[in-house]
């Protein structure tokens, strides 16, 4: 059984900091974790079939995927969320190498955040920013999502709540206007009952890994266990009601983007601002003011989705600190604020020199987005590859462990829920490392994107034999 992680490090302990999350706050906070708005031009380069992908998915992933969180999320509510729960299955190295993956793909994936902040910024506003300039604004605002992180949560977790109702509101804004765009001149794209279905080939495959990507996060919230008031009664509530929300929003505002724009011409990187002007061009007879201020909704969830990644991903390797199962500098807890600082730190850091690395390899705005965005995304969903099987070992080991929220259907439905995950996330890693970005090399693509990969696990693992040979000594 996991202790407590109580363990007092330099400035102080995860344990002190107050409970600050309510299921309102919780399900806005994993409304913005998962509702990435940066995927949904992605998304909606599938075309009409996209949506199909969705809703097939919804139901053969995501609402899997929120059983076993909801189990595992009620029954090991600590501090450290997939951490805890990789640790108690597995033993600590894994889940040292599960929390280090985890928190180092928001180091990587930020920056392929941020060039979509500055593609979208020059889009809307008619701007043409430097490669150099472009690096610029990447890494300050990775900084900013630093020095947010280092407050305390009870007044970070703002930055999400706000995220996550500016997001829905613009998402649904932009379904809204896909319907008033379609009834002045027609849908851009149709939308038949037998364009809704899958057409399994290469160019479909090649953007099937966004939407199950799309749907991850449920467990960030656990990251947080120890700043929810009553995990154990709303973890479960949060995971249905906002993975009913997020799942509604991604297909509405899909829908919006295909209404305006023919697949054909939908941007991976600007296709949610080139809907958002045709569709405001065309309604009202000018972009204008409204245009303006949705634009800068959109760029701010950008902002807020990092800062909500950020906040659980240092908590989860803070935990680690804090367990002697990792550095003591991922635990160390800022004296005042009552986070972990240090950790906040190294990841602007680590994103800094990504940053850099990408624009001098290859300036080209849409590469350096996808190349980053495969590489984090590979790293991130390797936690989860222990995550699934987990509940199935917790079950067996620990058959006792009063669990308040269960999986329904006995034996055979957790066994299908973690094999259903499991699965999707191999196919996801597997297309990840297949597809490059339209202009990059087989070769390069795949020199960073496994090597990226590999470097990242022998760092995981060297961090816990250290932490190892450090404690003996």
């Amino acid at each position: 059984m996991s202790a407590p992680i109580d363990r007092v490090a330099s400035g102080g302990t995860l344990d002190a900091q107050p409970k600050v999350f309510g299921l309102f706050s919780m399900v806005l906070f994993s409304v913005s974790a998962i509702l990435v708005a940066d995927t949904v031009g992605a998304s909606a380069a599938m075309g009409v079939q996209g949506l199909g992908f969705w809703i097939i998915l919804g139901f053969l992933f995501f609402i899997p995927y929120g059983l076993v969180t909801a189990e595992l999320g009620s029954a090991w509510p600590d501090e450290g969320g997939i951490y805890v729960w990789v640790k108690e299955a597995f033993g600590p190295a894994w889940g040292t190498v599960t929390s280090w993956m985890y928190w180092v793909n928001v180091a990587l994936w930020a920056p392929s955040v941020f060039v979509l902040f500055v593609g979208s910024l020059e889009v809307a506003f008619g701007v043409d920013v430097s490669p150099l300039w472009e690096a610029v604004i990447v890494i300050a605002l990775v900084w900013a999502i630093v020095l947010i992180g280092i407050l305390p949560l009870s007044w970070s977790k703002f930055v999400p709540n706000l995220s996550a109702a500016v997001k829905v509101i613009v998402l649904v804004g932009l379904g809204a206007m896909g319907i008033a765009y379609a009834v002045k001149h027609g849908v851009a794209n149709s939308f038949a009952l037998d364009q809704w279905i899958p057409s399994w080939n290469e160019d479909s495959l090649s953007f099937l890994p966004i939407v199950i990507y799309s749907y991850m996060g449920f467990e960030l919230m656990n990251s947080a266990g120890g700043a929810i008031r009553e995990p154990k009664r709303d973890v479960p509530k949060m995971i249905v009601l906002a993975g009913a929300a997020i799942l509604a929003v991604y297909t509405f505002a899909t829908f919006g983007i295909l209404a305006a724009i023919p697949t054909e011409d939908v941007s991976i990187v600007t296709g949610i601002v080139d809907a958002l002007q045709l569709q405001f061009d065309e309604v009202f007879g000018s972009a204008g003011w409204v245009f303006d201020l949705a634009v800068v909704g959109l760029l701010f969830t950008f902002f807020g989705n990092m800062v909500t990644w950020s906040i659980g991903a240092n908590q989860t390797i803070g935990a680690t600190g804090l367990d002697k199962t990792a550095p003591g500098v991922f635990g160390h807890i800022n004296k005042r604020f009552g986070t972990p600082d240090y950790a906040f730190v190294l990841m602007g850091v680590i994103a800094t020199a990504i940053t850099v690395v990408a624009y001098a390899l290859d300036p080209d705005q849409a590469n350096v987005f996808w190349t980053l965005f495969a590489l984090s995304s590979i790293v991130f969903l390797i936690p989860y590859l222990l995550m699934f099987p987990a509940v199935l070992v917790l079950r067996s080991k620990q058959p006792d462990r009063p669990r308040p929220y269960v999986i329904p259907g006995g034996a055979a439905g957790v066994w299908i829920s973690a094999v259903l995950c499991e699965l999707g996330i191999l196919l996801t890693v597997a297309l990840f490392f297949y597809y490059p970005a339209e202009g990059v090399s087989r070769a390069t693509f795949w020199a960073v994107t496994s090597g990226g990969t590999a470097v990242s696990l022998l760092v995981g693992w060297w961090l816990y034999h250290h932490s190892r040979r450090s404690a003996a000594r």
